[in-house]
């Protein structure tokens, strides 16, 4: 009986034993299985990408340029655009169609991704949220609508609209070295953020009756094409992250003259869209020792009333880029403040209302400009410009601007109070 009891136990062993060596993928998660070795998962190496992961003798990687003019309208909550691209085929492969993402179509209720999105009633609901559910099942004019795809001469171009991604088919393949250049226009109904969710669009602000506008994911733009991959295609469910194609980027956004605009990269004209006091306190912030407003609360405050029929339009640059976004609103303080990255500049700045202010104004610029400044020293040196936060009650990450929440309770008042004098009668 011993005997017996010593080979189970022995068996018990070799089995826990063989269990715990077991270096297989985790097919329930996205990650390997606790101290698996990396060999496991990542491809051999060859002549793109060396098995240290570093470029090879032969690494290539595709480049798309950018020029989009945008109108942004406040009253009908739309976005138009216009946008010329110039697309280089570095891989040596020849290319006889393009991969788009179309990422706005995540809401639409004709084009969306969000069929294969898995959700639960949780176990406590607000009735604002359960209408917020039952609303996005209903039928909407969210999505991107082409309304134009022509080569450089405006000759129309043949493609095909897949919920969130967009495959043009070229009338001559693209070899090798070549490039090509194409024209958009789109438009699109700008969704509430607050109530259909997603990365961008408006919050409203009753109160004011104005709105907050971050505007990102918001162009069509071409997919990654990698050596290991090939086309990248898989839709955007609204919750996965995306590579894109590093490129140049020029973007004109017109908006209500009433409005200040934070973006990607740097922008081009100043001198036109802000007002004189605006800009020498601008030119000043470029030297400053500390947090400057450009664009003071006082304006701030000011704006949220005017309501202005009149645009103006900026203009910005942005080089060796994946992405652009952009914010927008009458609300938005802007303050900005430099450092120095290894003799280079970077101006670190801010935007938010007035919701934000007290502590965005003390806190924000100095938040950022201490995460550009220790990045830099354990990493790689800032490349960039700019930096900027965005205070937008959500949050997601793109090139040198970053939108997060993080607004002040409002003031509770102290009730009054009453004191009743009574008299009795003796």
């Amino acid at each position: 009986m011993k005997k017996i009891f010593s080979v189970c136990c022995l068996q018990l062993i070799a089995i826990s034993f063989l269990s715990a060596q077991d270096i297989k993928n985790n097919a329930a998660s996205n990650h390997g299985n606790k101290f698996e070795q990396l060999g496991n998962i990542l491809p051999t190496g060859n002549e793109y990408r060396t098995a240290s992961g570093a470029p090879g003798p032969k690494y290539w990687q595709q480049r798309c340029d950018y020029d989009i003019k945008c109108e942004l309208d406040e009253k009908k909550l739309m976005l138009s655009g216009s946008e010329t691209i110039t697309y280089y085929n570095n891989s040596p492969d020849v290319l006889p169609y393009l991969w788009f993402q179309l990422d706005e179509n995540e809401h639409s209720s004709k084009n969306n991704a969000g069929y294969k999105e898995e959700s639960s009633m949780p176990k406590k609901i607000s009735a604002e949220e359960t209408e917020g559910m039952v609303e996005s099942l209903k039928p909407n004019e969210f999505g991107i609508n082409i309304v134009k795809l022509t080569d450089a001469v405006g000759t129309s171009i043949k493609y095909l609209i897949n919920k969130t991604m967009m495959r043009v088919d070229l009338a001559t393949p693209l070899k090798p070295g070549q490039k090509v250049t194409m024209k958009i226009d789109w438009n699109y109904h700008i969704s509430d953020r607050m109530v259909q969710g997603g990365r961008g669009g408006y919050e409203y602000f009753p109160d004011n009756g104005n709105y907050i506008f971050t505007m990102t994911q918001w162009y069509p733009r071409l997919c990654v094409y990698s050596d290991f991959q090939g086309w990248q295609n898989h839709q955007f469910t609204g919750r996965g992250e995306f590579a894109l194609t590093f490129g140049n980027f020029k973007v004109q956004m017109t908006v209500p003259a009433d409005h200040v605009v934070g973006a990607t990269g740097e922008c081009q004209n100043y001198a036109q869209v802000l007002s004189p006091a605006q800009l020498t306190r601008w030119q000043k912030a470029q030297t400053g020792k500390d947090v400057m407003e450009i664009v003071t609360l006082d304006d701030a405050k000011a704006s949220e009333k005017n309501n202005t029929e009149k645009k103006k339009t900026y203009i910005f640059k942005a080089d060796n880029v994946r992405d652009f976004a952009w914010g927008s609103s009458p609300k938005f303080v802007w303050d900005a403040m430099p450092i120095t990255i290894e003799g280079r500049r970077v101006m670190c700045m801010s935007y938010y209302g007035k919701e934000a202010y007290p502590i965005y104004r003390r806190y924000s610029t100095k938040a950022v400009a201490h995460a550009i400044k220790t990045y830099s020293k354990f990493s790689i040196p800032y490349p960039y410009p700019v930096a900027q936060g965005v205070e937008a009650a959500n949050g997601m990450e793109y090139p040198m601007i970053c939108f997060n929440p993080g607004r002040a309770q409002p003031i509770q008042k102290e009730p009054k109070t009453i004191v009743l004098q009574l008299q009795f009668m003796k």
